[in-house]
């Protein structure tokens, strides 16, 4: 598949990128309602509505993909290309003010992310990747995407969304990582991701993360010439431990993995 190949899949992904938006933006620092789903997670009418208009838009344009959202699941189980939908990543962000969330929508071709969008509704950013190209980064702030030169671990800014991700983590190598890195940071769930993209962040370790959760990742962090795969190094799939490690500067992949596979 050429990259050409993808471009009316690339605009019905804007297209649902800009409808999400739309949804979203009004609720930001609104009264909108928290419901807290089985896993205590929270979500709300700015999810679920984001997330209908986007499967309305996939059902018109492209009714022969299918689609698998955090909030309503999966349709078209059997098809090549499947669409993954989170409308809000991070809200938790999002339920107390902070712009630290994103919509991410992902397109995979027999399971392996080949598109890619991280949208910020508020901030009107949006990190666009496809495979085989340069990621593409719009804002009315201005910036390239572009991952910096980090030869070091001990030069790195880590970050991860919160200390309470990491309980549910397989193993506690997270601790070396951060004990090796320069400085760790956190919060940014999804918009953490696009910081590592624009060169801001050197790595991210995370867990407890769904496939709707890093699939749109992937030929972001790809595209902008970093790296994305599991905390052993292995790339990341739906039936992985749910652990990811991003890294900005290739170089540094094998220290982290390396430092990862190392117990406190």
């Amino acid at each position: 598949m050429t990259p050409d190949d993808l471009t009316p899949f690339l605009n019905v992904a804007n297209m649902m990128a800009d409808a999400a938006r739309c949804v979203v933006r009004p609720w930001f620092r609104s009264s909108v309602a928290v419901i807290d789903k089985a896993d205590q997670s929270p979500v709300t009418l700015a999810d679920r509505t984001a997330e209908r208009v986007m499967r309305a838009i996939l059902s018109e344009r492209l009714p022969g993909h299918g689609v698998f959202g955090e909030e309503f699941g999966l349709e078209n189980e059997n098809a090549s290309y499947r669409w993954l939908l989170d409308p809000v990543d991070g809200t938790r962000s999002f339920v107390t003010g902070r712009p630290l969330f994103g919509t991410l929508i992902a397109l995979l071709k027999n399971g392996v992310p080949v598109l890619g969008i991280i949208d910020q509704p508020v901030t009107e950013e949006r990190w666009v990747g496809v495979s085989g190209q340069p990621t593409r980064f719009s804002s009315r702030f201005g910036g390239l995407a572009g991952t910096r030169a980090c030869l070091e671990l001990g030069q790195a800014e880590l970050s991860c969304t919160s200390p309470e991700m990491l309980e549910s983590a397989p193993h506690e190598g997270w601790k070396t990582l951060k004990k090796r890195a320069k400085r760790m940071t956190w919060g940014g769930d999804c918009y953490a991701y696009g910081l590592l993209a624009l060169g801001q962040i050197d790595i991210i370790a995370e867990c407890d993360m769904n496939p709707w959760d890093w699939a749109a990742l992937v030929p972001v962090i790809e595209g902008a010439g970093g790296r994305i795969t599991a905390w052993d190094g292995s790339p990341l799939h739906a039936e992985g431990d749910r652990t990811v490690l991003a890294v900005g500067d290739a170089s540094l992949h094998s220290a982290a993995v390396q430092a990862l596979a190392t117990r406190p």
